[in-house]
């Protein structure tokens, strides 16, 4: 019977997954989840709202769309829904949340820390002030794109002048860039106030409704906007994939490994800056996305980037689209801020971070 213990023993662990082999079925298993769960939702969303489509007429009108079906609709004005209104909005919520989870991943890789958001460099705040400034200048008048284009363009300068304020001696200072856009982004809130009190009622409402962030009205000459942009930025995150991994050793061990730390800061946060701005300037602001997902995620697999930012952006799609669909169906007859849902959602979530990420000593994880 001794002589038999060991053999038993050698054929439980023989039988016994290994690490990597569980690291693999859990990426199968999230990747699965996500995909599938991101189809049924954009069906289920598709068809829920004034109009009631069967998920079923829903898939027969996107295959009439794509010239793959010549079946007729089932009831009037049915295609005209979907394509006018539904499939844009449910691809934007899709490519929004995409970009805004990357580029939180982006964010706190290149920061080396979980709590790290697009906000820190200021490209939200930046974003908004250059969009608010279009609507209570009256701006607006000339193009509808006027708005979308002074957003994202406010939003590029805001974060290179974060970045370029916050270098010194041809090195940045992480420490510095998150305190210089702390600074901006209280001169941004400090002008926003400002132009509210400025514009009238209807500038003011305005402002308001888009600082909460809305997917309302999201039409494809939009979409053909935003998807490259989202499309080459993720192209991007993916061959940084790699470098960004050897950030969490530190800076210094990765300048030792050969990786260029200047250059890949610099680069990481243009994409969060196209990233974000992509988001911001057709949805509004729309928080904690890019903190939420990219956490969630790394529980699950690891840290290794190239997988999480995979993970990330799949995850930000699905969450965006479930918080759409809940912004046009909690309320009868009304559109809920989707911006203000994330928040209600998010702010618990971050506070329940910060309690995890602290030690029994008062320090950091």
């Amino acid at each position: 019977m001794t002589r038999l213990a060991p053999a038993t023993d050698a054929g439980t662990a023989a039988s016994a997954p290994s690490p990597a082999h569980r690291s693999t079925r859990r990426r199968i298993a999230l990747f699965t989840g996500l995909s599938v769960a991101l189809v049924v939702f954009a069906l289920v969303s598709a068809g829920i709202g004034q109009l009631q489509i069967p998920p079923a007429e829903v898939w027969n009108s996107l295959l009439r769309g794509l010239g793959l079906s010549d079946a007729p609709a089932a009831a009037p004005h049915v295609d005209s829904a979907l394509w006018t209104i539904r499939f844009p909005r449910i691809v934007a919520a899709i490519l929004i949340g995409a970009a805004l989870a990357v580029a939180g991943t982006l964010m706190q890789a290149v920061f080396a820390n979980p709590l790290a958001e697009p906000g820190v460099v200021g490209v939200s705040s930046g974003a908004a002030l250059g969009a608010a400034v279009t609507i209570v200048f009256g701006l607006t008048a000339t193009s509808d794109w006027v708005t979308a284009g002074a957003s994202f363009l406010a939003g590029l300068a805001t974060t290179m002048l974060v970045y370029l304020s916050s270098r010194s001696g041809g090195r940045t200072e992480v420490v510095t860039l998150v305190l210089t856009g702390i600074a901006v982004n209280a001169f941004a809130a400090g002008g926003l106030a400002l132009l509210t009190f400025l514009g009238d009622t209807a500038s003011r409402e305005e402002i308001i409704f888009w600082q909460l962030g809305s997917l309302n009205g999201s039409r494809w000459q939009e979409i053909g906007v935003i998807a490259p942009l989202v499309l080459v930025s993720l192209v991007f995150a993916f061959v940084l994939a790699r470098q960004l991994d050897l950030f969490s050793l530190g800076e210094r061990s990765a300048r030792h490994l050969g990786v260029n730390v200047e250059r890949v800061r610099i680069v990481t946060i243009v994409l969060v800056a196209v990233l974000t701005c992509a988001a911001v300037a057709f949805a509004g602001i729309i928080s904690f996305v890019g903190l939420i997902v990219p956490h969630l995620m790394r529980m699950v697999i690891g840290p290794a980037h190239r997988g999480l930012i995979a993970a990330s952006a799949l995850g930000g799609a699905l969450l965006l689209l479930v918080a759409d669909l809940v912004a046009r169906t909690a309320v009868p007859m009304a559109d809920l801020p989707i911006g203000m849902l994330t928040s209600l959602v998010g702010g618990p979530f971050f506070f329940w971070l910060l309690r995890r990420q602290r030690t029994g000593a008062g320090g950091w994880r």
